[in-house]
């Protein structure tokens, strides 16, 4: 790959092009990105990365008012809230009946997947149960098919669909406009929601006592979610461009170059998050960067999968555990999760 040397690099003479190995495109950095964010934090908090061409910015502090700024825009065609949102891009106030029969369809669709794994041996819950969940929700909330929601998500593969539980029209005779319009804007976001829970399920499974704290209050699912969201989240790169010179972590970022401010290492800085790098249900320190504001009706969809998908799960599997010998292994470079999570159901 070519690099690509910094725009208007006298502007900034508080700041280094980075060596062509420390870039976000390393290979390196690519299998360990949390060790790579570190390294920015601590040494580079603002760096030119020619091979990805972009700015680099890293810290928290940097990255969570950077989402306000209005000196750097974002794509126009965004379909909803993504990491520090700071106003929800949604103009529907859903009713809260919606919420509940949503929930109620979600739990069925959840129950149901996991049932049909709770007889194996060993089973992907990335694969066949992450992926379809999302999907599954919004088929049975709004009566349309499988193949319909699939072919917009792309959340689950072509080779499943014959495995795929049923739909039901429950949402749309009981919910009318209200529910199906509520799932239909999730619609967009689905493929990203099955992201998050891989990345909520591996961090319990990895953590069996905190797994069974779940386990026996199940209204802890609502913490270990914004954990997860904080520690693992499925979008660790947001890229913007600088409308003007813009002043960001001692330099400054010439007018039109792109910017990349990494959730990934903003939501792992020591400075906001003490001891950033461990799974804590009941961490305490707010605001971690993750799928919009509270009043965003897609992330609230989302933390109601969430809670949905590891209740179904603890019911169907009283002994789920992650395989022995299996180590879930992340990927994705903008967006980043679990690509296996083999389980041992009982």
């Amino acid at each position: 790959m070519t690099t690509v040397e910094p725009p208007g690099a006298a502007t900034a003479p508080a700041v280094a092009t980075a060596p062509r190995t420390l870039s976000l495109l390393a290979p390196a950095s690519r299998r360990d990105p949390y060790a790579f964010y570190r390294t920015l934090r601590e040494d580079h908090p603002l760096l030119w990365d020619g091979r990805l061409g972009a700015w680099l910015v890293s810290r928290y502090a940097d990255v969570a008012p950077a989402f306000g700024a209005p000196g750097l825009a974002g794509p126009r065609d965004g379909s909803c809230c993504g990491p520090g949102t700071v106003r929800c891009a949604q103009e529907y106030a859903a009713p809260e009946s919606a919420f509940a029969l949503l929930r109620e369809v979600c739990a069925r669709t959840a129950y149901v997947l996991a049932r049909r794994l709770a007889g194996r041996r060993e089973a992907d819950l990335v694969e066949e149960f992450c992926r379809w969940l999302p999907t599954g929700t919004i088929a049975a909330a709004t009566g349309r098919s499988y193949a319909a929601v699939m072919g917009r998500t792309g959340s689950a593969p072509d080779r499943n669909r014959a495995e795929a539980p049923a739909a039901t029209d429950l949402g749309r005779r009981r919910g009318g406009t209200g529910v199906a319009l509520l799932a239909a804007r999730c619609a967009d976001q689905a493929a990203l929601t099955g992201q998050a829970l891989a990345s909520l399920l591996a961090n319990l499974l990895d953590h069996p006592e905190q797994l069974e704290l779940v386990r026996a209050v199940p209204a802890l699912i609502g913490q270990a979610w914004d954990e997860a969201l904080r520690r693992n989240p499925p979008v660790h790169v947001v890229l913007r461009r600088a409308v003007g010179d813009l002043s960001i972590s001692g330099g400054t970022v010439p007018a039109g170059a792109a910017v990349a401010l990494l959730v990934g290492a903003a939501n792992r800085d020591p400075d906001r998050f003490p001891d950033p790098d461990r799974f804590d249900l009941h961490r305490t320190a707010p605001e971690a960067l993750a799928l919009g504001p509270a009043d965003c009706p897609v992330a609230r969809v989302a933390e109601l999968q969430a809670e949905c998908a590891v209740s179904a799960l603890l019911t169907a599997m009283p002994g789920l555990r992650r395989a022995d010998a299996f180590e879930p292994t992340e990927s994705g470079l903008l967006t980043r999760s679990p690509r296996r999570l083999l389980v041992w159901p009982s």
